[in-house]
């Protein structure tokens, strides 16, 4: 049923957007309106107050406080149904408490929609894992690498940039990270450009053959950005958006901003741990900033890192990638069989970790950030996101994991309900009456 409902949705969604006309879009019938209005104007924390609800709360905030944490969205599935979402602390200076319909960065998290995009476009027969990046008979075919240092770059495969076995390592810190050393070692000029990037690794050796080993490379999935925009003749925002994301009732994830004060309304703001210190900004003023404020290119690091979202749309989004019957995967089972293959140098695809009995994890950590998504072999799937990053930057993973599983443990009796189809009566009745 659910997935027949998805079916008029793509429908009212392709109309409503296509059609300039006010009138005409209130005819559409009310609970349709809501949808397009999306899961981020629907869900409320007091929706989720339930017998354990005190238990969850007292538990995520004494971890807020031992990490210093301003706000947290937390978001649980479980059997595909939203059982739980709620936001706790603050959201932004104006000290708004978070609700379950904020977005936030969500640093390398954003690497799962980037693989699902690039094993979309697998499906639709307009890419293969193992086509070639680089190069005159490439897909990414700039004249820079008609004449590269290195011979491996020729041989570097989608699938590669997707396990990060591409060729590249970290042994002098993460590229992605210092796009103004970037610029400067290629002669451009900052804001450092991915024709930047382009230029920095065709005149550099890889640290190891292509396929042979893996390094975590954040530089590995920007590239994959341009390979989803070269291929499906769209920008890589709107490929996802529109073949992903809108399609299946998630309206409200984006590309973020790498100021704040251009954050989108229900955006939060993004704090750092006391005493963090100051950057020059990334597009070259020499100006000392916050990274979480200007000091990294958000923008630029798109594919690796650059989405915004609730946890709810998130939660939403894992749902049709899951593999668990109940609603139906928008990839097929081939197809996520081959995103959490754990094969050293082979995957997984977008997930960081895998393991054989079930278990899936994406992490993502940046300046103001700290994000963890998990699959659990016992049914449930959670999301928890912070808009503050912790002096233990990546390593917080641990302990959000620690968070939840004491948490997930304890509960036994989630709520009977499904929050992805709530549907708030007051609103129905202004719409149907408008």
């Amino acid at each position: 049923m659910r997935y027949i409902k998805y079916l008029f949705i793509i429908m009212v969604l392709v109309f409503s957007y296509s059609s300039k006309s006010y009138h005409t879009r209130k005819q559409i019938p009310p609970y349709y309106q809501l949808e397009i209005q999306g899961l981020n104007n629907r869900v409320s924390n007091e929706l989720s107050n339930f017998s354990s609800s005190p238990y969850i709360e007292r538990q995520i905030e004494r971890f807020m406080r031992q990490w210093g944490l301003e706000g947290v969205s937390v978001a649980v599935v479980k059997d595909d149904k939203l059982v739980y979402a709620k936001g706790l602390g603050i959201a932004n200076d104006r000290n708004e408490p978070v609700t379950p319909g904020n977005l936030f960065r969500v640093a390398s998290v954003s690497k799962l929609l980037t693989a699902v995009a690039v094993m979309k476009l697998v499906e639709e027969q307009k890419l293969s894992l193992d086509d070639r990046v680089f190069g005159p008979d490439a897909i990414i075919k700039d004249s820079v690498f008609n004449n590269v240092r290195d011979k491996n770059i020729y041989k570097i495969t989608v699938r590669q940039l997707l396990a990060h076995s591409g060729g590249w390592s970290q042994r002098y810190g993460d590229p992605a990270f210092n796009s103004l050393a970037i610029a400067q070692k290629v002669g451009d000029k900052a804001p450092t450009t991915i024709q930047s990037y382009y230029k920095y690794i065709a005149n550099r050796r890889l640290s190891f053959p292509p396929g042979s080993q893996t390094s975590y490379s954040n530089m590995g999935y920007m590239f994959l950005g341009e390979v989803i925009a070269s291929v499906s003749g769209k920008s890589y925002e709107s490929y996802i958006q529109d073949n992903i994301l809108i399609p299946n009732g998630i309206v409200d994830m984006h590309l973020g901003n790498s100021y704040q004060k251009n954050r989108r309304e229900n955006e939060v703001c993004y704090f750092e741990t006391e005493g963090s210190s100051l950057v020059p900004e990334y597009n070259g003023s020499e100006k000392m900033v916050r990274k979480s404020d200007g000091g990294n290119p958000i923008e630029l690091l798109g594919a690796a890192g650059g989405w915004i979202c609730s946890s709810i749309e998130l939660a939403r989004l894992l749902t049709y990638i899951d593999g668990k019957t109940g609603v139906q995967d928008i990839l097929s089972s081939s197809s996520i069989l081959e995103m959490t293959d754990n094969t050293y140098a082979k995957g997984p695809l977008g997930w960081k970790t895998t393991s054989n009995y079930g278990s899936w994890i994406r992490t993502g950590s940046m300046a103001g950030t700290s994000a963890m998504i998990k699959r659990t072999e016992d049914g449930l799937t959670w999301v928890f996101i912070s808009n503050t990053s912790s002096w233990k930057g990546s390593l917080l993973a641990n302990d959000i994991n620690s968070l939840m599983h004491k948490i997930c443990s304890r509960v036994k009796d989630w709520p009977e309900q499904d929050l992805f189809n709530y549907y708030p009566i007051q609103n129905l009745q202004v719409i149907a009456a408008n």
